[in-house]
Protein backbone atom coordinates (compact mmCIF):
# COMPACT_ATOMS: atom_id res chain seq x y z
CA UNK A 1 0.00 0.00 0.00
CA UNK A 2 1.41 3.76 -0.76
CA UNK A 3 1.94 5.93 1.78
CA UNK A 4 -0.80 8.13 0.73
CA UNK A 5 -3.21 5.70 0.92
CA UNK A 6 -1.74 4.56 4.27
CA UNK A 7 -2.22 7.53 5.90
CA UNK A 8 -5.84 8.04 4.25
CA UNK A 9 -6.38 4.54 6.28
CA UNK A 10 -5.26 5.55 9.35
CA UNK A 11 -7.50 8.93 9.48
CA UNK A 12 -10.14 6.67 9.09
CA UNK A 13 -8.85 4.86 12.17
CA UNK A 14 -7.99 1.46 10.39
CA UNK A 15 -6.03 -0.69 12.96
CA UNK A 16 -4.58 -2.84 10.25
CA UNK A 17 -2.75 0.12 8.44
CA UNK A 18 -2.39 1.47 11.81
CA UNK A 19 -0.39 -1.18 12.58
CA UNK A 20 1.65 -1.06 8.87
CA UNK A 21 2.36 2.47 9.58
CA UNK A 22 3.91 1.20 13.22
CA UNK A 23 5.89 -1.54 11.62
CA UNK A 24 7.09 0.96 8.47
CA UNK A 25 8.57 3.90 11.28
CA UNK A 26 9.10 2.37 14.67
CA UNK A 27 12.61 1.36 14.38
CA UNK A 28 13.65 4.90 12.45
CA UNK A 29 11.36 6.84 15.47
CA UNK A 30 13.06 4.17 18.44
CA UNK A 31 16.09 5.08 17.71
CA UNK A 32 15.37 8.82 17.54
CA UNK A 33 13.21 8.08 21.01
CA UNK A 34 17.21 6.65 22.49
CA UNK A 35 19.10 9.93 21.43
CA UNK A 36 16.11 11.67 23.78
CA UNK A 37 16.06 9.07 26.38
CA UNK A 38 17.36 7.88 29.78
CA UNK A 39 17.71 4.88 28.98
CA UNK A 40 16.24 1.95 26.76
CA UNK A 41 12.83 1.26 28.48
CA UNK A 42 11.87 4.76 28.64
CA UNK A 43 12.69 5.38 24.88
CA UNK A 44 10.08 2.37 24.16
CA UNK A 45 7.81 4.36 26.53
CA UNK A 46 8.28 7.35 24.11
CA UNK A 47 7.74 5.28 21.18
CA UNK A 48 4.27 4.28 22.09
CA UNK A 49 3.55 7.82 23.24
CA UNK A 50 4.15 9.22 20.02
CA UNK A 51 2.74 6.60 18.11
CA UNK A 52 -0.88 7.35 19.84
CA UNK A 53 0.16 11.37 19.06
CA UNK A 54 0.79 10.28 15.66
CA UNK A 55 -2.34 8.28 15.50
CA UNK A 56 -4.34 10.94 17.54
CA UNK A 57 -3.55 13.59 15.14
CA UNK A 58 -2.85 11.89 11.90
CA UNK A 59 -6.25 13.70 10.31
CA UNK A 60 -3.67 17.33 10.94
CA UNK A 61 -1.13 15.95 8.44
CA UNK A 62 -2.10 18.07 4.88
CA UNK A 63 0.07 15.65 2.98
CA UNK A 64 2.57 18.86 2.82
CA UNK A 65 6.15 18.10 2.88
CA UNK A 66 7.78 15.52 4.36
CA UNK A 67 5.26 12.58 6.48
CA UNK A 68 8.32 11.35 7.74
CA UNK A 69 9.54 15.27 9.15
CA UNK A 70 5.70 15.42 10.52
CA UNK A 71 6.61 12.05 12.67
CA UNK A 72 10.06 12.56 13.72
CA UNK A 73 8.88 16.20 14.68
CA UNK A 74 6.21 14.75 17.13
CA UNK A 75 8.06 11.74 18.26
CA UNK A 76 10.72 14.21 19.27
CA UNK A 77 8.42 16.81 20.85
CA UNK A 78 6.49 13.44 22.83
CA UNK A 79 10.33 12.87 24.19
CA UNK A 80 10.74 16.36 25.71
CA UNK A 81 7.19 17.24 26.66
CA UNK A 82 8.83 14.40 29.46
CA UNK A 83 11.58 16.46 31.00
CA UNK A 84 9.15 20.10 30.46
CA UNK A 85 7.30 18.48 32.98
CA UNK A 86 10.13 17.24 34.99
CA UNK A 87 11.03 20.83 35.05
CA UNK A 88 15.01 19.73 34.60
CA UNK A 89 15.66 23.05 33.28
CA UNK A 90 17.34 24.68 36.29
CA UNK A 91 20.27 26.73 34.79
CA UNK A 92 19.25 30.26 33.97
CA UNK A 93 22.20 33.17 32.03
CA UNK A 94 24.24 33.71 34.83
CA UNK A 95 25.43 30.11 35.04
CA UNK A 96 26.58 30.31 31.28
CA UNK A 97 29.91 29.15 30.96
CA UNK A 98 32.88 29.21 27.81
CA UNK A 99 32.30 26.89 25.43
CA UNK A 100 34.02 24.09 25.07
CA UNK A 101 34.94 22.20 21.46
CA UNK A 102 34.58 18.39 21.42
CA UNK A 103 36.54 16.91 18.05
CA UNK A 104 35.83 13.28 18.12
CA UNK A 105 35.67 13.29 14.23
CA UNK A 106 39.31 11.84 13.80
CA UNK A 107 39.60 9.88 17.08
CA UNK A 108 38.90 6.13 16.73
CA UNK A 109 36.13 5.82 19.39
CA UNK A 110 33.63 2.91 19.49
CA UNK A 111 30.54 4.16 18.47
CA UNK A 112 28.37 2.28 20.83
CA UNK A 113 30.55 4.18 23.65
CA UNK A 114 29.99 7.29 22.34
CA UNK A 115 26.46 6.99 22.46
CA UNK A 116 26.12 5.07 25.79
CA UNK A 117 28.17 8.49 27.21
CA UNK A 118 25.50 10.90 25.58
CA UNK A 119 22.69 8.66 27.21
CA UNK A 120 24.38 8.85 30.58
CA UNK A 121 24.46 12.67 30.49
CA UNK A 122 22.02 14.54 32.44
CA UNK A 123 18.60 14.94 30.97
CA UNK A 124 19.07 18.93 30.40
CA UNK A 125 22.39 18.57 28.87
CA UNK A 126 21.69 15.37 26.58
CA UNK A 127 18.59 16.86 25.32
CA UNK A 128 19.88 19.94 24.29
CA UNK A 129 23.06 18.35 22.64
CA UNK A 130 21.14 16.00 21.02
CA UNK A 131 18.94 18.76 19.77
CA UNK A 132 22.12 20.98 18.52
CA UNK A 133 24.03 18.66 17.45
CA UNK A 134 22.86 15.92 16.26
CA UNK A 135 19.68 17.01 14.86
CA UNK A 136 20.84 20.86 13.68
CA UNK A 137 18.12 22.83 15.73
CA UNK A 138 19.50 26.67 16.25
CA UNK A 139 19.98 27.83 20.14
CA UNK A 140 16.76 29.67 19.33
CA UNK A 141 14.40 26.87 18.52
CA UNK A 142 16.19 24.49 21.35
CA UNK A 143 14.85 27.26 23.96
CA UNK A 144 11.53 27.86 21.91
CA UNK A 145 11.21 24.10 22.43
CA UNK A 146 12.36 23.47 25.83
CA UNK A 147 10.69 26.62 27.29
CA UNK A 148 14.15 27.87 28.40
CA UNK A 149 16.36 30.96 27.51
CA UNK A 150 19.03 30.78 24.66
CA UNK A 151 21.56 31.51 26.98
CA UNK A 152 20.75 28.30 29.44
CA UNK A 153 20.24 26.09 26.13
CA UNK A 154 24.17 27.52 25.32
CA UNK A 155 25.28 27.17 28.58
CA UNK A 156 23.39 23.14 28.52
CA UNK A 157 25.37 22.38 25.95
CA UNK A 158 28.75 23.82 26.76
CA UNK A 159 28.36 21.60 29.92
CA UNK A 160 27.25 18.64 28.03
CA UNK A 161 31.10 19.12 25.68
CA UNK A 162 33.28 19.38 28.69
CA UNK A 163 31.53 15.99 30.00
CA UNK A 164 31.55 14.35 27.08
CA UNK A 165 35.24 15.78 26.62
CA UNK A 166 36.41 14.37 29.88
CA UNK A 167 35.04 11.04 29.35
CA UNK A 168 36.45 10.42 26.09
CA UNK A 169 39.54 11.55 27.22
CA UNK A 170 39.43 8.63 30.38
CA UNK A 171 38.59 6.58 27.66
CA UNK A 172 41.34 7.27 25.40
CA UNK A 173 43.77 6.71 28.73
CA UNK A 174 42.47 3.35 29.30
CA UNK A 175 43.07 2.75 26.19
CA UNK A 176 46.45 3.61 26.08
CA UNK A 177 47.77 2.13 29.83
CA UNK A 178 45.81 -1.27 28.34
CA UNK A 179 47.66 -0.95 25.63
CA UNK A 180 51.44 -0.88 27.17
Amino acid sequence: MSLEKLIKHCKKKDANAQSQLYKQYASKLFSLCLKYSKNYAEAEDNLQDAFVTIFNKIEQYNNQGSFEGWIKRITINTALQRYRQASVYSLNDADAIEDVTLEIENEDIDLDFLLSIIQELPDRYRLVFNLYVLDGYSHNEIAELLKISNGTSKSNLARARMILKQKIEDYKASLNSQSL
